[in-house]
């Protein structure tokens, strides 16, 4: 069984791209980041969804100092009910945050011997980070191409994107059909009990379960 590299945050779209890898027969090794953002519940989704989903996991810590984002400065407010604009860059965005995940990912896929990565980036329903498009995903292969011994021997290790181009209410539909288990995630800017409700990652994700007149699992009564 060929291995693979999945980035897992806990959120909605890595838990979606994780069930997607293993849905296609791949033996699947999760990636999680402790990196000092704002809030470590992310973290325990992250692990709890890869149990969930029986893969080996990693969590990797690593610190950003000098922070320059809401995600990892505390000082820096999330912002609330913002105009959603794809061309607006919000202070949520982490500095080179998915360049540093790739760089580690691909380290691990390189000593492990696993011939891709898969990341749950998304152009459609995003906040505007410019590493989540896939022009960069694409300048970021021929960097592992010419940047690897892999690549140099003839061996790519490919970055896989499938949900680059799906909307949220596309993301969520597949998820389901994976049987991926929602209220293990959490997409929220925001560490509560429960989510905001009104970030951007909260509304867009709002915005997906709305669209298929599905309850979040994450706000069902217990």
């Amino acid at each position: 069984m060929k291995k693979v590299i999945v980035l897992l945050s806990g959120g909605l779209d890595s838990a979606t791209t994780l069930y997607y890898a293993k849905g296609q027969g791949f033996s699947v090794h999760a990636l999680i980041f402790d990196y000092g953002q704002r809030h470590g519940k992310e973290i325990k989704c992250a692990v709890a969804v890869a149990k969930a989903a029986r893969c080996p996991f990693e969590v990797v810590k690593i610190s950003l100092p000098w922070k320059g984002s809401a995600l990892l400065d505390k000082n820096i407010k999330v912002p609330h009910r913002r105009k959603l604009d794809a061309k607006d860059i919000p202070v949520t965005y982490v500095p080179a945050r998915n360049i540093i995940f790739l760089s580690f990912a691909a380290s691990y896929a390189e000593a492990l011997g696993a011939e891709k990565i898969f990341i749950g980036a998304n152009a459609i329903d995003y906040s505007g980070y410019p590493d989540c498009r896939p022009d960069f995903f694409a300048a970021y292969s021929k960097v592992l191409e010419k940047g690897l011994k892999t690549g140099v021997e003839g061996k790519k290790i490919r970055v896989e994107t499938p949900l680059i181009r799906k909307t949220k209410t596309q993301i969520i539909r597949l998820g389901i059909q994976l049987q991926v288990p929602y209220k293990l995630t959490w997409s929220c800017y925001e560490g509560g009990r429960r989510p905001c409700g009104s970030c951007d990652s909260c509304r867009l994700r709002d915005k997906g379960f709305s669209e298929l007149n599905i309850q979040d699992p994450l706000f069902k009564k217990v």
